[in-house]
């Protein structure tokens, strides 16, 4: 993914199949079912070999201010790769990981799920937003929403998977303790 700062879609994209849409609409709600269910290594699968999954920090600037608000050379909560993905899902069932002891319970709503074309006839540019909503203990709640530009890819199997993942959080500050969740 580029690291434009901009996710709107093109508004004379052309459209898809809607077929295809729904395919990958559900292909996302699945999704976020497994990351609420911490069925994280079925989450896993859903990722390509080579994706990139990049949630970098946004900084809040005037409009006069042409410094980019998202940048690859300033601090990103997640810039992983499936192994770095593996071993977040690793570390996260630990019985050390005490950030998740009791566990967190997620809550993940996928909406303005948008279908592109891409220059490849097996991948689709995938805009939608997230709302991710976190109770732990007794009254600690957490709500982070962003947008997502996705990667989607149909392998040769006819399977989808995650190739590219590039959320925009819109909190500039967390007022977390943690970020033990993916979006």
């Amino acid at each position: 993914m580029d690291s434009s700062n901009t996710v709107e879609a093109t508004v004379d994209a052309p459209l898809v199949d809607r077929d295809l849409a729904y395919a990958i609409e559900q292909f996302l709600y699945r999704e976020a079912r497994l990351l609420d269910g911490e069925r994280y290594e079925e989450w896993l699968e859903l990722m390509a070999e080579d994706i990139h999954y990049w949630m970098p920090g946004i900084q809040a600037r005037y409009r006069a201010d042409k410094v980019a608000k998202i940048s690859l050379s300033r601090m990103a909560y997640f810039d992983d790769d499936l192994d770095y993905l593996r071993k977040r899902v690793e570390r996260a069932r630990q019985t050390t990981a005490w950030a998740e002891d009791p566990p967190t319970r997620h809550f993940h709503m996928v909406t303005n799920i948008e279908v592109q074309p891409t220059e490849r006839p097996n991948e689709w540019t995938v805009h939608s937003l997230v709302f991710n909503l976190r109770h732990r203990n007794e009254a600690e709640q957490l709500e982070l929403t962003a947008r997502r530009r996705d990667l989607i890819r149909q392998e040769a199997t006819g399977v989808l998977k995650i190739a590219r993942r590039f959320i925009q959080l819109q909190q500039t500050v967390l007022q977390a303790k943690n970020i033990n969740t993916f979006l």
